[in-house]
Order: C-alpha cells, then sequence, then structure tokens
C-alpha cells in the first residue's frame, strides 16, 4: 500500500493539494530526484551490458572461456550473467542507499547491507544454473524443446509464488507473532470479513533495515499470512494500520495474488516461445558467435532478448498494478467506510517514505505501480461523497 504514482500534465508535478505542506512535498520530490536517475542509469546499465555481450561474440567467448565441456559452460552462463549483472547494479545500489540514508530511510549498516545482496546472490544463482541447465538440456535433445521449456517456465513461476512466503521472504527478515490484543483480533475479523483464512498474524523486523512503512499480506492457501512491518505497528493509530491491512485483504479478496500468478505463468510460458523464436534466428545467432541455440555459448543471447522484453513490457505491467491498487483501495474504503482514515494513513505514508505525492506524468505512466498519494486521497473523498454518513 505504501508505492506511490504520478500526476501532472505535459510531464510536470502536479499540485499535491493541502494534504500536504510545501516542505513535505519538496522533501519527497528531491529524493525523487535523487533516487530515480540512479534506477534509470542502473537499469540501462544492464541492459547494455547484456546487448553488447548477447548481440556479439564477447558473451559466447566469455562462457568459452570456462572450459570446453557442455555442463561446464552452462554453469559458466550462469555465473556470469547472475555475477556481472550484480556487479553492473552494485554501484548505483550502494548510491541509492546513501541517499536514502540522508533522509532517515536506512537504518541497516554497510555490512548488514553486504550480506543481503550476498543472500540475493545466493538465491539467483541456483535458480539460474537450474534454468538454464533444463533449457540447454532439452535444447540439445529435442526440436521440441521450448514447448517444454514453457511449461517449466509456467510450473516454476506457481511454485515460487508457493514457496516465496515459506523459504525466501524468512532469509531477509524474521517473522515473530503479533502479540494477543486487541489489534491482532481487529486484523483476523477484517480478515474473516472478508472469507480470508489466513494462517497467523506476523511482525517483520523491517526497522533493522529501513523507517519505510509497509503491510501485505503473502503465502497461498494455507500459507497465507498478515504481515505488518513493526515500523507502522510504531508510529500509526491501529485504526491506521487496519486501513493498510484492508487494502492488502482486498488483493486477496478479488484474487489478485492468484490472478498475478495465473498471469504470471501464462507469461512467462508466452515469453519462452517469444524467446525460442527470437534466439533461433540465424541472423542474431551469428552475431553472437554460435551456429546454434544449443550450444551454452548462447546464454548471453538468451538474456539479451529477455532484457529487452522485460524493457518493453514494463510500462504495461505497471499500469496493470495501478488498476490493480485503485482496486484494493476502493475495497479498503467499503470494509471500514471510513475515508477520513484512509486519507490519514496515506497522509503518514508518504511522509515517512519521503514519497513525492504527485510526481510527473510521464514517470508515472513508465514506472508507477501504485497511484499518487493525491490521487488516492482524491478518490477517499469521492469515495466519502457518494456514501454520507446516515442521519
Amino acid at each position: 500500500m505504501s508505492g506511490q504514482d504520478t500526476g501532472g500534465a505535459h510531464g510536470e508535478p502536479a499540485d499535491a493539494g493541502p494534504d500536504f505542506t510545501a516542505e513535505q512535498v519538496a522533501r519527497g520530490r528531491e529524493l525523487r530526484r535523487q533516487v530515480l536517475p540512479l534506477s534509470l542509469a542502473s537499469s540501462a546499465v544492464a541492459l547494455a551490458l547484456m546487448l553488447v555481450l548477447g548481440l556479439t561474440s564477447g558473451g559466447a567467448r566469455l562462457v568459452a572461456a570456462f572450459g570446453e565441456s557442455w555442463a561446464v559452460r552452462v554453469a559458466g552462463a550462469a555465473v556470469t550473467l547472475v555475477v556481472l549483472g550484480e556487479a553492473a547494479g552494485l554501484p548505483f545500489a550502494a548510491r541509492g542507499r546513501v541517499v536514502r540514508r540522508r533522509y532517515g530511510l536506512v537504518t541497516q549498516g554497510w555490512g548488514g547491507w553486504a550480506v543481503d545482496r550476498a543472500r540475493g546472490l545466493a538465491v539467483s544463482l541456483p535458480l539460474a544454473l537450474g534454468v538454464l541447465f533444463a533449457v540447454y538440456a532439452l535444447a540439445g535433445a529435442t526440436r521440441w524443446w521450448w514447448a517444454w521449456a514453457a511449461l517449466g517456465a509456467a510450473a516454476l513461476t506457481v511454485l515460487l509464488s508457493f514457496l516465496a512466503p515459506l523459504v525466501l521472504e524468512p532469509l531477509f527478515n524474521r517473522f515473530t507473532p503479533m502479540a494477543p490484543g486487541a489489534l491482532r483480533t481487529d486484523l483476523l475479523a477484517l480478515a474473516a470479513r472478508d472469507g480470508v483464512a489466513v494462517k497467523d498474524v506476523l511482525v517483520a523486523d523491517a526497522s533493522r533495515r529501513t523507517t519505510a512503512l509497509n503491510a501485505y499480506v503473502s503465502g497461498l492457501g494455507g500459507t497465507r499470512r498478515i504481515v505488518v512491518y513493526d515500523t507502522l505497528l510504531e508510529t500509526a493509530d491501529p485504526r491506521e494500520v487496519e486501513l493498510v491491512v484492508a487494502h492488502e485483504l482486498g488483493h486477496v479478496v478479488h484474487r489478485d495474488v492468484a490472478r498475478g500468478t495465473a498471469l504470471g505463468a501464462l507469461g512467462a510460458a508466452a515469453g519462452v516461445c517469444v524467446l525460442a523464436a527470437v534466439v533461433s534466428w540465424a541472423p542474431l545467432l551469428h552475431a553472437a558467435g554460435v551456429r546454434h541455440f544449443a550450444d551454452p555459448r548462447s546464454g548471453w543471447l538468451l538474456a539479451a532478448a529477455a532484457a529487452v522484453g522485460g524493457t518493453l513490457g514494463g510500462p504495461l505491467t505497471a499500469a496493470l498494478s495501478r488498476r490493480v491498487e485503485r482496486r484494493a483501495d476502493r475495497h479498503a474504503l467499503d470494509t471500514t467506510a471510513d475515508p477520513a482514515t484512509f486519507v490519514a494513513m496515506q497522509r503518514r505514508l508518504t511522509v515517512a517514505n519521503v514519497a513525492d505525492p504527485a510526481p510527473p506524468r510521464l514517470a508515472h505512466a513508465l514506472l508507477g505501480s501504485h497511484p499518487t498519494a493525491a490521487e488516492r486521497i482524491a478518490a477517499a473523498r469521492a469515495w466519502a461523497a457518494a456514501h454520507p454518513p446516515a442521519q
């Protein structure tokens, strides 16, 4: 619920209205002006790396340097893709961390940050190894490799969605059950009112890393749980916490997680089919310095094609996300019938997260995953006008 979006015509920032002081708006906009170029530069450098090594023989030579055997070259492709990709983004991530620390958003030391980056590598490297070994084994065994790979990509998407709360999330945060009390009871009552089965209400130790506020609902079926940042519990009123959780429960009620997983699986399968056509195109294989895709030296070509597809699909993904978030906001308002607290919570989230209440429209269209704070507040007031209190 804490994400922000943009507004304003002709790429200019919109008026944030009377809900934020000039100092709060200026602070959020200044942080955006500092971190957005870093994010864009990181993405551009990563894409350029993929294209330079994927569309020339450089990537093939890099993989070949690991050895001559098929297995060693597959492993070499996976290792170089993950490690060089991490190295390319590391300076921008470190600089962004320095900037956010100046704004009081970072509480973690450099050692803890380095450990988290290492944990990320420990997750991504085995995944990359497994995926590439499977893809190249199939490519060498059958001309229908792309169909089997598409099925595998869909299955992996579903599996990761189920395992993330059980295996991946605990790698980066510690979760403890929320202490029995009025708030826990109210949150469980919210879930019960929505017909959502929740295994537990957990508190994440986000404060060891950040001062940002958030909550979410994760897991599927028997693994579903409500997770609240300890930073949110320490700063927000209980009713505000309920509003955030009501928004997150809205995603479950509208089956956003299940639909997202299903769409992600279909998208992954379709993406594999498109990638198969691209990486089998003779001119691209020639540019990459390989004769056929089944040669593991084509790993960087595969990554380059995937990176281009991801970049082109980014704005569509952001637009779909904003639509889903607006629907979850409406659910929170319908469930709590408390637009005043909704507005107060949006103010708190925006100020605590040092977000721009109304960034430029172009940035919003390309990157914004949530409506702007100004839009969300306006939607809450429109809801209030359409639902006057009973006399």
